[in-house]
């Protein structure tokens, strides 16, 4: 009854794909920086099932997850600069700088993104 409510093709596996898949794209992608990705998106892809655009979908959202916390520790960790810094001159540079930081990481995230949609479409064809 429970395993029921986890089929393939709804929206739970949807989520609990793109989730595994981006614990697996961290685990391999400080290893394999770009096959990390691929495999994540895979797994994704595998476990949200539903065809080839579902697979994608799981795979694209496990690869920005991990831009999206990269991209707030990014911009903390300018803030937290600025706070070192001192003073409302510091807050401000360290503000913007994070936030600079945090565009361009988070930019450079859309390309593992797109790398783990591509796992996930292979993933979802495969699943299908």
């Amino acid at each position: 009854m429970i395993l029921q409510s986890w089929r393939v093709g709804s929206l739970r596996s949807l989520w609990l794909g793109a989730f595994i898949g981006f614990l697996v794209t961290v685990v391999l992608g400080w290893v394999l920086p770009i096959i990390g990705h691929l495999i994540g998106g895979l797994v994704a892809g595998l476990i949200a099932g539903g065809g080839m655009g579902r697979g994608a979908l799981a795979g694209f959202l496990a690869g920005i997850f991990g831009g999206i916390v990269v991209t707030i520790v990014a911009v903390i960790g300018g803030l937290a600069v600025g706070g070192i810094m001192g003073g409302v001159f510091g807050g401000l540079v360290g503000g913007v700088v994070g936030l600079l930081i945090g565009i361009v990481v988070f930019l450079l995230s859309l390309f593992g993104a797109i790398v783990a949609a591509i796992g996930g479409l292979v993933g979802g064809a495969i699943a299908k």
